[in-house]
């Protein structure tokens, strides 16, 4: 088969690999140059070896408790069976994970995980130890890759993917496939705050909708807790407060117990909105304490984030440093089965513009990196196989199934649009995203900004530079978050309604799952 790949994090070049081993012609075609995505930037790491005490079915259940119930179990289950041989993978193409003393693999623990089962390569430059190990792999093959390309359309015949349109330059192209695999990762450059390289707008979801593929949970934005508060955003890793490190307030008291049991390793969006509260009332970012663990632990374990802390002008080993939470991944995505296959037939999808079912409603954090590999090899292995649709939510609500369709707001001319709403530009779009759509949500401001945004929908010109494919991109995927959104009025994971009967001030406290007996 013809098989065209398009996205180059791990998720893309696992599929890419794996492609190409099973003897498919492969090109891989990516935005920007290789390892420029997500993956490279990733200081967390993969979680998914086991020790003494753990096991797989309670990675399951951390993974499904972090999810807030909403996760496949089914998906999880493949999650879980499949990492350790993906890990081994990763570890034959060069990755150097870090090791004890003793050479076996050393093993940390990030929030919401009950045990130490994630590894780590360089101390806090995991992602980018993969990333360069899977790049030089696909270099060693006959994988062509075609860099600098910007997807802006699936090509469609007899209700099938055959192709896609690219645009390079100023210079438009099609290339022809058997079969395609979006791993074009997420949409993070739709808020105003974000970990997300610039190139995360979206483009594989958009032209996924705008091609009529399903899509879900949109509305399952994660906000990572902890963000260098000064300067570019800067993420400071989970593994830090898995280490120990904690977050106090202006008075020096660990606040994000008033929340939750686990303080600072409750699950992800419990501690960012837990920080934004406590930064709102106090009206200053709060605090993350690493000083317990001494400044030569910090410089060996976290070398990337003791440089950039220092070069901000923070010594980290002597005081606490001021964080805040940022839009960091999006659960939510084309839906897809158990091996990428997606609701047209010949397009499948892998990473984070996929929505596999493993995230449910909050991504338990390192398993991102994992998902992409599992299900990147997944779907390579399911080329040409029979089509099955995939899965619907597990709570019954119908998924967008194709680019959301309204008429116009506003019916008058430009003047009226003016006085109706602010002129579009990225930054307003994303600074309205970051305030009604963010992590603290309201009917009111969901449904502003749906308005706004459907405003600037109806205005917007026919993209033909990059940039406004992008802009164009970012607007339909506001749309349909916003509509998702305003749609599901209960607080679940992520996804948080001040107005939704539960307090702005409290987050429920969910109980452990009982999956240890089903998966």
């Amino acid at each position: 088969m013809n098989v065209v790949v398009v996205g180059s994090g791990i998720a893309g070049l696992t599929a890419a690999l794996h492609a190409h081993e099973a003897g498919h012609a492969v090109t891989l075609v990516t935005k920007g140059t290789l390892g420029e995505g997500s993956t490279g930037l990733a200081q967390g790491g993969v979680a998914g070896v086991y020790g003494a005490d753990d096991s797989a079915q309670q990675h399951a259940a951390d993974t499904i408790d972090a999810g807030a119930g909403l996760s496949d179990a089914a998906a999880v289950g493949v999650l879980v069976a499949e990492g350790a041989e993906r890990i081994a993978e990763l570890v034959a193409h060069g990755v150097g994970f870090d090791r004890t003393p003793d050479g076996t693999l050393q093993l940390g623990r990030e929030a919401a995980h009950r045990h130490a089962r994630i590894v780590h390569a360089g101390g806090d430059a995991t992602g980018a130890a993969i990333s360069t190990a899977l790049i030089a792999a696909v270099r060693r093959t006959a994988i062509t890759v075609v860099e600098h390309a910007l997807l802006t359309e699936l090509i469609i015949d007899e209700a099938a993917v055959r192709g896609i349109r690219l645009l390079r330059g100023d210079d438009a192209a099609d290339l022809p496939a058997d079969a395609v695999i979006l791993a074009t990762g997420g949409a993070g450059r739709l808020y105003a705050h974000t970990t997300n390289p610039t190139g995360a707008t979206g483009d594989g979801i958009a032209v996924a909708l705008r091609a009529g593929a399903v899509v879900a949970d949109l509305e399952f934005v994660q906000f990572h807790p902890t963000i260098l508060a000064s300067g570019p955003a800067f993420l400071i890793s989970e593994a830090v407060r898995g280490e120990g490190a904690t977050l106090l307030d202006d008075t020096g008291r660990r606040f994000t117990f008033d929340t939750h049991p686990d303080g600072e390793l409750a699950p992800r969006d419990v501690v960012s909105r837990a920080i934004a509260r406590q930064a709102a009332a106090q009206g200053r970012p709060v605090r993350l304490d690493a000083r317990m663990l001494g400044a030569e632990t910090l410089a060996g374990r976290f070398p990337t984030i003791d440089q950039v802390t220092r070069k901000r002008g923070y010594d980290w080993s002597r005081e606490p440093i001021p964080v805040t939470p940022a839009a960091h991944y999006l659960m939510g995505g084309i839906v897809t089965d158990l091996d990428g296959r997606t609701s047209l037939p010949g397009l499948f999808a892998v990473g984070e513009v996929a929505r596999t079912g493993v995230h449910g409603a909050n991504r338990l954090a390192s398993n991102s990196l994992l998902e992409g590999a599992v299900f990147g090899a997944r779907a390579a292995a399911a080329l040409g196989t029979e089509i099955i649709l995939p899965r619907p939510p597990l709570d019954g609500r119908e998924p967008e199934r194709s680019a959301p369709s309204h008429p116009p707001v506003f019916d008058g001319g430009a003047q009226r649009r003016d006085e109706a709403h602010p002129a579009f530009s990225r930054a307003t779009l994303q600074q309205l995203m970051w305030d009604e759509v963010g992590l603290l949500r309201s009917h009111d401001g969901l449904a502003h900004a749906l308005g706004t945004v459907r405003g600037w929908a109806a205005s917007l010109p026919t993209p033909t530079t990059a940039e406004e494919h992008e802009d164009a991109n970012l607007v339909l995927l506001a749309e349909a978050t916003a509509s998702a959104a305003l749609e599901r009025t209960a607080s679940v994971g992520a996804h948080y309604r001040i107005d939704a009967g539960a307090s702005a001030g409290a987050t429920p406290i969910r109980a452990r799952s009982s999956i240890l007996e089903t998966v």
